[in-house]
């Protein structure tokens, strides 16, 4: 196994709140869900499916540099848990998966927030042959597939999820050479963007990682703080950092009543639209989970004030996400048709 190191500490940046559960001791994600044997480097994974609603092979990954508060991957980004897998392994699924994909999308679109472009994941098409008012139909039917997740395409994309050690990044960057020159597939980093410093974008970008979903998590510097564990100052330079090296970028924050509110999400928004309006942004409802069960769910007139807000701040592609959480009932969800634009939940 090859000694510890931060790398972030090593670049001149603060480790990341990045302790992990295995075999009883805490230790660093990079320690723990990471490993180097015989110059070949191997990742902890937990899974690897068709994910919905984003419709692309997700790599959900044990092991994170962030130590959230409200995380809903805990029970294996904080624990050790999965089987090890090489670049090689990886490009073996990617490889399986390249030949179900029933949807192609351009590089521009390797986002789970275009995914909505084409399909809401209802199934309705293919369990009753009929499509709801709030289908796209831009689809055939043929398209549509089960996967554990429930219905929707296939797409051309290759998705890191769960858990984040970007810090090093040897491991998606090896992926990332294999998929580009083996499949015709995009590659997607799902991340927190604390180990994304401009070595590792660099490093990244010439590997062929395509795009990057942001999760930021507040503006606040103090609340980023109390839910990561890890501050927020780079991470707020991050869109500008990664669109001027060309990378496609889509950003989300979630909701968290008396925490990340509207106020809280439109100054995120400002900090994006300044950099590039067209920026995808979805405000996801946050829902109880993990060391934040006593915090409440976001009511429906506290999201499209969200939405409102975040627009007004600039930005020109906004969706709410997890609608079940904040309009449960019929007269929510007529709310919130009367009150934001079609497409935007």
């Amino acid at each position: 196994m090859e000694p510890y190191r931060c790398n972030l500490k090593e670049q001149g940046f603060t480790p990341g709140s990045c302790l992990v559960l295995a075999e009883e001791k805490h230790l660093p994600a990079c320690q723990t869900t990471l490993k180097w044997e015989k110059g070949n480097v191997y990742r902890l994974i937990t899974s690897i499916h068709l994910s919905r609603p984003e419709n692309y092979l997700s790599i959900y990954q044990s092991g994170c540099n962030f130590s959230c508060r409200k995380c809903h991957s805990w029970y294996f980004s904080k624990i050790k848990d999965g089987i090890w897998y090489s670049p090689d392994d990886i490009l073996k699924e990617a490889a399986q998966y390249e030949k179900k994909v029933t949807l192609i999308e351009p590089r521009e679109k390797a986002t789970a927030w275009h995914a909505h472009d084409t399909c809401r994941c209802c199934g309705s098409c293919v369990v009753y042959r009929k499509r709801p008012v709030s289908c796209p139909a831009v689809l055939d039917t043929a398209a549509i597939v089960l996967s554990p997740q429930g219905f929707g395409p296939a797409r051309n994309i290759v998705a890191f999820t769960g858990g984040d050690v970007t810090c090093r990044p040897e491991f998606y960057g090896k992926c990332a050479e294999l998929i580009k020159t083996n499949t015709k597939l995009w590659l997607l980093v799902e991340t927190n963007g604390y180990g994304l410093t401009p070595k590792t974008l660099d490093y990244l970008r010439g590997t062929g990682v395509d795009a990057f979903w942001l999760d930021i998590k507040a503006f606040a510097p103090e609340k980023h703080r109390w839910l990561t564990g890890c501050a927020n100052d780079y991470i707020l330079r991050l869109p500008e950092e990664i669109l001027k090296r060309d990378f496609v970028l889509e950003v989300l924050s979630l909701y968290i009543p008396d925490l990340v509110e509207a106020d809280e999400l439109e100054q995120i928004a400002r900090i994006l639209a300044a950099v590039d309006s067209s920026i995808p942004f979805t405000i996801l409802a946050f829902f109880p989970e993990y060391r934040m069960t006593d915090f409440r769910k976001p009511t429906v007139e506290e999201m499209v004030e969200s939405y409102r807000r975040v627009k007004k701040a600039g930005l020109e592609n906004v969706r709410l996400g997890n609608v079940g959480v904040f309009a449960p009932s019929e007269r929510d969800q007529r709310y919130l048709i009367a009150s934001v634009d079609r497409g935007a939940y």
